[in-house]
Protein backbone atom coordinates (compact mmCIF):
# COMPACT_ATOMS: atom_id res chain seq x y z
CA UNK A 1 0.00 0.00 0.00
CA UNK A 2 1.12 3.59 -0.64
CA UNK A 3 0.18 7.28 -1.23
CA UNK A 4 1.56 9.71 -3.55
CA UNK A 5 0.25 13.77 -4.16
CA UNK A 6 -0.78 14.41 -7.69
CA UNK A 7 -1.72 17.45 -8.53
CA UNK A 8 -2.56 18.44 -5.66
CA UNK A 9 -4.14 15.59 -4.25
CA UNK A 10 -3.24 12.54 -2.20
CA UNK A 11 -3.48 9.00 -4.44
CA UNK A 12 -4.22 5.91 -2.32
CA UNK A 13 -2.77 2.58 -3.83
CA UNK A 14 -2.45 -1.23 -3.32
CA UNK A 15 0.51 -2.81 -4.67
CA UNK A 16 1.64 -6.82 -4.46
CA UNK A 17 4.08 -8.45 -6.45
CA UNK A 18 7.18 -7.90 -8.55
CA UNK A 19 8.00 -7.65 -12.41
CA UNK A 20 6.13 -5.88 -15.20
CA UNK A 21 3.58 -3.60 -14.13
CA UNK A 22 -0.15 -4.47 -14.27
CA UNK A 23 -2.46 -1.62 -13.01
CA UNK A 24 -6.22 -2.11 -12.48
CA UNK A 25 -8.44 0.36 -12.40
CA UNK A 26 -11.83 0.15 -10.24
CA UNK A 27 -15.39 1.06 -11.56
CA UNK A 28 -18.32 3.18 -10.06
CA UNK A 29 -18.85 3.16 -7.19
CA UNK A 30 -16.26 1.05 -5.64
CA UNK A 31 -12.61 1.53 -4.94
CA UNK A 32 -9.13 -0.56 -5.29
CA UNK A 33 -10.38 -2.94 -3.18
CA UNK A 34 -12.16 -5.03 -5.66
CA UNK A 35 -9.21 -5.68 -6.93
CA UNK A 36 -7.63 -7.46 -3.89
CA UNK A 37 -8.19 -11.27 -4.92
CA UNK A 38 -6.47 -10.65 -8.31
CA UNK A 39 -3.39 -8.55 -7.12
CA UNK A 40 -2.28 -11.48 -4.46
CA UNK A 41 -3.42 -14.27 -7.53
CA UNK A 42 -1.33 -12.20 -9.74
CA UNK A 43 1.44 -11.11 -7.67
CA UNK A 44 3.68 -13.85 -8.74
CA UNK A 45 4.13 -12.42 -12.73
CA UNK A 46 3.30 -8.81 -12.29
CA UNK A 47 4.06 -6.14 -9.97
CA UNK A 48 -0.23 -5.47 -9.25
CA UNK A 49 -1.08 -1.86 -8.60
CA UNK A 50 -4.54 -0.96 -8.08
CA UNK A 51 -5.32 2.96 -7.05
CA UNK A 52 -8.49 4.67 -5.52
CA UNK A 53 -9.42 7.08 -8.24
CA UNK A 54 -10.14 10.75 -7.27
CA UNK A 55 -12.40 11.48 -5.28
CA UNK A 56 -12.91 7.78 -5.01
CA UNK A 57 -11.88 5.03 -1.58
CA UNK A 58 -9.01 6.51 0.31
CA UNK A 59 -7.63 9.27 -1.58
CA UNK A 60 -8.51 12.64 -1.21
CA UNK A 61 -11.95 14.22 -1.37
CA UNK A 62 -12.51 15.65 -5.20
CA UNK A 63 -13.79 19.25 -5.35
CA UNK A 64 -14.48 19.31 -8.90
CA UNK A 65 -18.27 19.01 -9.40
CA UNK A 66 -16.95 17.07 -13.19
CA UNK A 67 -14.90 14.07 -12.43
CA UNK A 68 -13.79 13.05 -16.50
CA UNK A 69 -12.46 9.80 -17.79
CA UNK A 70 -9.77 11.97 -19.33
CA UNK A 71 -8.71 13.91 -16.19
CA UNK A 72 -8.93 10.22 -14.31
CA UNK A 73 -6.45 8.91 -17.37
CA UNK A 74 -4.30 11.46 -16.72
CA UNK A 75 -3.96 10.63 -12.94
CA UNK A 76 -2.91 7.41 -14.08
CA UNK A 77 0.07 8.93 -16.09
CA UNK A 78 1.32 11.09 -13.24
CA UNK A 79 1.03 7.93 -10.62
CA UNK A 80 3.00 5.69 -13.56
CA UNK A 81 5.80 8.69 -13.33
CA UNK A 82 5.46 8.78 -9.53
CA UNK A 83 6.04 5.19 -9.47
CA UNK A 84 8.76 5.19 -12.07
CA UNK A 85 6.67 3.20 -14.52
CA UNK A 86 7.28 3.33 -18.04
CA UNK A 87 5.38 1.01 -19.36
CA UNK A 88 1.96 -0.85 -18.10
CA UNK A 89 -0.46 -3.58 -18.70
CA UNK A 90 -4.12 -1.90 -18.09
CA UNK A 91 -6.79 -3.66 -16.88
CA UNK A 92 -10.50 -1.43 -16.14
CA UNK A 93 -13.67 -2.58 -14.88
CA UNK A 94 -16.37 -0.59 -16.33
CA UNK A 95 -16.29 2.82 -15.65
CA UNK A 96 -12.55 1.81 -14.84
CA UNK A 97 -12.40 0.55 -18.69
CA UNK A 98 -13.90 3.76 -19.96
CA UNK A 99 -10.11 5.39 -17.95
CA UNK A 100 -8.21 2.96 -19.73
CA UNK A 101 -10.02 3.56 -23.28
CA UNK A 102 -9.55 7.44 -22.04
CA UNK A 103 -5.71 6.35 -21.53
CA UNK A 104 -5.15 4.43 -24.30
CA UNK A 105 -6.06 7.78 -26.49
CA UNK A 106 -4.13 9.95 -24.51
CA UNK A 107 -1.21 8.09 -23.53
CA UNK A 108 -0.69 5.15 -26.16
CA UNK A 109 2.91 4.53 -25.90
CA UNK A 110 3.08 3.33 -22.42
CA UNK A 111 0.70 0.74 -23.31
CA UNK A 112 1.77 -3.06 -22.86
CA UNK A 113 -1.61 -4.67 -23.34
CA UNK A 114 -4.90 -3.62 -22.34
CA UNK A 115 -8.14 -5.86 -20.67
CA UNK A 116 -11.10 -4.41 -20.95
CA UNK A 117 -13.44 -5.96 -18.57
CA UNK A 118 -17.79 -5.78 -18.20
CA UNK A 119 -17.12 -2.38 -20.29
CA UNK A 120 -17.77 -0.76 -23.25
CA UNK A 121 -16.41 1.97 -25.86
CA UNK A 122 -19.70 3.41 -26.82
CA UNK A 123 -20.93 6.75 -25.16
CA UNK A 124 -24.13 7.26 -23.13
CA UNK A 125 -26.87 7.00 -25.12
CA UNK A 126 -29.73 9.50 -24.27
CA UNK A 127 -31.33 7.49 -22.39
CA UNK A 128 -28.42 6.62 -20.61
CA UNK A 129 -27.48 9.76 -19.58
CA UNK A 130 -31.05 10.68 -18.05
CA UNK A 131 -31.07 7.62 -16.17
CA UNK A 132 -27.48 9.01 -14.65
CA UNK A 133 -28.90 12.62 -14.38
CA UNK A 134 -31.98 10.71 -12.01
CA UNK A 135 -28.66 8.29 -9.94
CA UNK A 136 -27.49 11.52 -9.03
CA UNK A 137 -30.39 13.31 -8.43
CA UNK A 138 -31.68 10.37 -6.34
CA UNK A 139 -28.43 9.98 -4.43
CA UNK A 140 -28.31 14.07 -2.76
CA UNK A 141 -32.06 13.81 -2.27
CA UNK A 142 -32.13 10.56 -0.13
CA UNK A 143 -28.33 9.23 0.06
CA UNK A 144 -26.17 6.06 -0.74
CA UNK A 145 -28.63 3.31 0.62
CA UNK A 146 -31.21 4.96 -1.80
CA UNK A 147 -29.47 3.37 -4.78
CA UNK A 148 -27.89 0.49 -3.58
CA UNK A 149 -31.32 -0.94 -4.20
CA UNK A 150 -31.00 0.01 -7.78
CA UNK A 151 -27.60 -0.82 -8.40
CA UNK A 152 -26.97 -4.26 -6.74
CA UNK A 153 -29.79 -6.09 -9.40
CA UNK A 154 -27.41 -5.26 -12.14
CA UNK A 155 -24.22 -5.48 -10.72
CA UNK A 156 -23.94 -9.16 -9.70
CA UNK A 157 -25.55 -12.08 -11.14
CA UNK A 158 -29.14 -13.57 -9.45
CA UNK A 159 -26.63 -16.44 -7.46
CA UNK A 160 -24.41 -14.18 -5.77
CA UNK A 161 -24.44 -15.25 -1.92
CA UNK A 162 -25.37 -12.10 0.52
CA UNK A 163 -21.48 -11.87 1.62
CA UNK A 164 -21.09 -10.65 -1.78
CA UNK A 165 -23.71 -8.73 -2.37
CA UNK A 166 -22.75 -7.12 1.52
CA UNK A 167 -19.21 -6.60 0.17
CA UNK A 168 -19.96 -4.90 -2.79
CA UNK A 169 -22.89 -2.65 -0.81
CA UNK A 170 -20.09 -1.86 1.53
CA UNK A 171 -17.74 -0.17 -1.37
CA UNK A 172 -21.15 1.73 -2.55
CA UNK A 173 -21.74 3.10 0.93
CA UNK A 174 -18.47 4.20 1.34
CA UNK A 175 -18.44 6.18 -1.45
CA UNK A 176 -19.13 10.10 -1.29
CA UNK A 177 -21.96 11.63 -2.12
CA UNK A 178 -20.13 14.14 -4.25
CA UNK A 179 -17.95 12.11 -5.77
CA UNK A 180 -20.65 9.89 -7.10
CA UNK A 181 -22.55 12.97 -8.67
CA UNK A 182 -19.09 14.10 -10.24
CA UNK A 183 -18.56 10.43 -12.09
CA UNK A 184 -22.08 10.57 -13.16
CA UNK A 185 -21.56 13.59 -14.84
CA UNK A 186 -18.12 12.60 -16.27
CA UNK A 187 -19.99 9.13 -17.09
CA UNK A 188 -22.05 11.02 -19.02
CA UNK A 189 -19.94 13.35 -20.91
CA UNK A 190 -17.14 10.77 -22.62
CA UNK A 191 -17.22 10.44 -25.87
CA UNK A 192 -17.52 7.51 -28.14
CA UNK A 193 -14.04 5.58 -28.25
CA UNK A 194 -14.40 3.06 -30.94
CA UNK A 195 -12.17 4.49 -33.06
CA UNK A 196 -9.59 3.86 -30.19
CA UNK A 197 -10.01 0.72 -30.39
CA UNK A 198 -10.04 0.48 -33.86
CA UNK A 199 -6.48 1.87 -33.79
CA UNK A 200 -5.07 0.51 -31.12
CA UNK A 201 -1.51 -1.50 -31.55
CA UNK A 202 -0.99 -3.53 -28.43
CA UNK A 203 -3.01 -6.82 -27.45
CA UNK A 204 -6.38 -6.35 -26.03
CA UNK A 205 -8.92 -8.79 -24.23
CA UNK A 206 -12.30 -8.52 -23.32
CA UNK A 207 -13.60 -10.49 -20.09
CA UNK A 208 -17.55 -10.23 -19.25
CA UNK A 209 -19.85 -11.90 -17.13
CA UNK A 210 -21.98 -14.47 -18.56
CA UNK A 211 -24.78 -12.75 -16.66
CA UNK A 212 -24.02 -9.13 -17.01
CA UNK A 213 -26.80 -6.93 -18.10
CA UNK A 214 -25.29 -3.56 -18.40
CA UNK A 215 -23.24 -5.07 -20.79
CA UNK A 216 -23.93 -8.36 -22.32
CA UNK A 217 -21.59 -10.78 -23.54
CA UNK A 218 -22.94 -9.91 -26.97
CA UNK A 219 -22.06 -6.59 -27.30
CA UNK A 220 -18.30 -7.67 -25.67
CA UNK A 221 -17.95 -9.58 -28.58
CA UNK A 222 -18.71 -6.40 -30.95
CA UNK A 223 -16.22 -4.48 -29.02
CA UNK A 224 -13.41 -7.02 -29.36
CA UNK A 225 -14.02 -7.60 -32.67
CA UNK A 226 -13.13 -4.08 -33.70
CA UNK A 227 -10.02 -4.42 -31.80
CA UNK A 228 -9.40 -7.52 -32.60
CA UNK A 229 -9.03 -8.64 -29.21
CA UNK A 230 -9.73 -11.94 -27.15
CA UNK A 231 -13.09 -12.44 -25.71
CA UNK A 232 -13.33 -14.68 -22.31
CA UNK A 233 -17.22 -15.16 -21.08
CA UNK A 234 -16.96 -15.85 -17.09
CA UNK A 235 -19.64 -18.19 -16.13
CA UNK A 236 -21.78 -17.57 -12.96
CA UNK A 237 -20.83 -13.78 -12.96
CA UNK A 238 -22.59 -10.32 -13.71
CA UNK A 239 -21.29 -6.91 -14.29
CA UNK A 240 -18.87 -7.18 -11.05
CA UNK A 241 -17.16 -10.34 -12.24
CA UNK A 242 -13.79 -9.54 -10.90
CA UNK A 243 -15.59 -9.98 -7.09
CA UNK A 244 -17.49 -12.75 -8.26
CA UNK A 245 -15.08 -15.51 -9.72
CA UNK A 246 -12.20 -13.45 -9.24
CA UNK A 247 -10.24 -16.66 -9.65
CA UNK A 248 -11.62 -16.84 -13.24
CA UNK A 249 -10.89 -13.52 -14.30
CA UNK A 250 -7.21 -13.83 -12.43
CA UNK A 251 -6.79 -16.88 -14.94
CA UNK A 252 -8.22 -15.40 -17.80
CA UNK A 253 -5.49 -12.33 -16.92
CA UNK A 254 -2.71 -14.88 -16.45
CA UNK A 255 -3.29 -16.65 -19.56
CA UNK A 256 -4.13 -13.21 -21.78
CA UNK A 257 -0.30 -11.77 -20.06
CA UNK A 258 1.33 -14.98 -20.84
CA UNK A 259 0.14 -15.72 -24.48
Amino acid sequence: MGETVIDGSEFFYRERGSGPVALFIHGFPLDASMWIEQLVALSDVRRCVAPDLRGFGRSDPSIRPALSMDEHADDVADLLDVLGIDLVDLVGLSMGGYVALAFAERHPERLRSLALVDTKATADSKDAKAGRDRMAAKVVAQGREAIVADLMPVLVADTASTWLEGRVRQMVTDTRVETMVAALEGMQQRPDRSSVLDEIAVPVAVIVGEQDVLIPPAEARTMAAIAGATVTVIPDAGHMSPIEQPGAVAEALREFWTA
